[in-house]
């Protein structure tokens, strides 16, 4: 059996709430005899590029090189794992999976975090830090990324999208604690992102 390891990287002011979609995965395949790496990254409420890089940096490390390594990053960690793509270090290895969840449009993010902002997404640096598959989720009304940004990360990273209606920004506050299908997707990497909940039948 191939050993596997996850590591989910937090967005802003994220201090780990047992009520977000990311607290809930990580105990969840915890549950299954995975290994989980969810650090509290620095100073959540007011975020520094160089402290969060090198917090990726240590993380990666504590990964290792074997077995299936998969990246989930959450909305301003999208931005940080790209920026960190200009700027990856030979020591550290591509990982086998990326899943990029609500990425926001740089001039959205609040001034409280202005410097995980990217000027742009360098596609070839973003590809190189991923051995076979890169997924993003959006939605169509983030709050974050309004114009969803869908077409920009497919045609930069070669991406494959899911694109989830009316989930605004994918947190507590939108229904997202509990979401079986991204749990579905560590393990299967050809399941689709979708929404947390069935959809009502029409009566």
């Amino acid at each position: 059996m191939t050993e596997r390891s996850f590591l989910l990287l937090h967005g802003f002011s994220h201090h780990r709430p047992p009520g977000h979609w990311q607290y809930w995965l990580a105990n969840r395949l915890r549950a299954q005899g995975e290994r989980v790496l969810y650090p509290g990254l620095p100073f959540e409420d007011e975020p520094r590029y160089d402290e969060w890089r090198e917090a990726v940096h240590w993380s990666l490390a504590e990964l290792g090189t074997d077995g299936e390594r998969i990246v989930v990053c959450n909305s301003v960690a999208c931005a940080v794992w790209m920026r960190f793509a200009t700027d990856r270090r030979p020591d550290e290895q591509p990982v086998d999976r990326l899943l990029l969840v609500v990425p926001p449009d740089s001039a959205r993010v609040p001034d409280a975090c202005a410097d995980l902002r990217i000027a742009g997404i360098d596609g070839a640096a973003v590809r190189s830090t991923c051995r076979t598959t890169i997924r993003v989720v959006t939605t169509d009304n983030d709050p974050f990324n309004p114009d969803c940004g869908a077409q920009t990360y497919v045609e930069a990273l070669g991406a494959e999208l899911d694109l989830i209606t009316g989930g605004r920004h994918l947190g507590p506050i939108d229904g997202y604690g509990p979401w079986p299908s991204i749990q579905a997707w560590c393990f299967d990497p050809g399941v689709r992102l979708e929404a947390n909940f069935p959809q009502l039948a029409p009566i």
